[in-house]
């Protein structure tokens, strides 16, 4: 069913299709089957939306990233989205163009999500977090609510990231404009657990099965199967 309201160019649109008032779907969109896209959703050319997909009210996909002058950072990206099958999209959230989604992933309440992101099936992205350029998460990873994940970071798979946990990528604060190979994020192992207000400082690696604990600040990498806490963060134990 597709709302008098709304304005659909696309198409391509599958079996059992809800698209409700207000919304603006582009020519160039691939809809699935058994998708359902709430009031007021835009998406825009190059996106695809797989089956048992949905779409909460206000979301906005494919948005092109603003090239403004300001801008060390110039980004690149190609004018395509997918979303992979039985994912939803929370309210409000905004997916820039050159973004992949795999399948039965939840991405919360005004999620922001940059050109050049990959985050693998089964992952969790909660209300408010926003993810940086060039950012991958890896299956069934969790980013809590308010976290902020840095341009040019990787996280791994099974990666637990608690609430309002914050990371940077460039000790510099910008005044040396951006080199892509000295602007890196945090590279978080497989099976991570980090705790709530964390701070991850430029190029840190936390190894395979490590535990970061809460309010600790990490300013340098930690080897694998470690428990560190505190400003700076610090080895308290090894883990089995």
């Amino acid at each position: 069913m597709i709302n008098i309201k709304s304005t659909v160019q696309a198409k391509d649109i599958g079996d059992n299709v809800t698209i409700s008032e207000y919304c603006v779907i582009r020519a160039d969109v691939i809809i699935g089957n058994n998708v359902f896209i709430h009031p007021h959703v835009v998406i825009n050319d190059g996106v695809r939306i797989a089956d048992g997909v949905e779409i909460f009210p206000g979301a906005i996909i494919g948005k092109q990233p603003q090239l403004a002058g300001v801008l060390h950072h110039k980004p690149q990206f190609s004018e395509f989205v997918e979303v992979g099958e039985n994912t939803s999209i929370g309210p409000n959230s905004i997916i820039y163009y050159d973004v992949k989604i795999g399948s039965c992933c939840l991405i919360g309440d005004a999620v922001a999500i940059r050109e050049r992101c990959t985050i693998e099936a089964n992952c969790i992205i909660g209300r408010h977090v926003s993810l940086l350029y060039n950012v991958t998460v890896g299956h069934g990873s969790k980013i809590m609510t308010n976290s902020h994940i840095t341009g040019n970071s990787v996280i791994g798979r099974n990666v637990v990231i608690g609430v309002g946990v914050n990371s940077v990528n460039d000790n510099n604060f910008g005044s040396e404009g951006y080199d892509r190979n000295a602007i890196l994020g945090p590279r978080i192992e497989d099976n991570v657990k980090i705790g709530a207000g964390v701070t991850l400082l430029p190029n840190v690696r936390i190894g395979i099965n490590s535990v970061v604990g809460a309010g600790s600040v990490v300013t340098r990498s930690i080897d694998k199967n470690t428990m560190v806490m505190g400003i700076p963060a610090r080895k308290v134990r090894s883990l089995g």
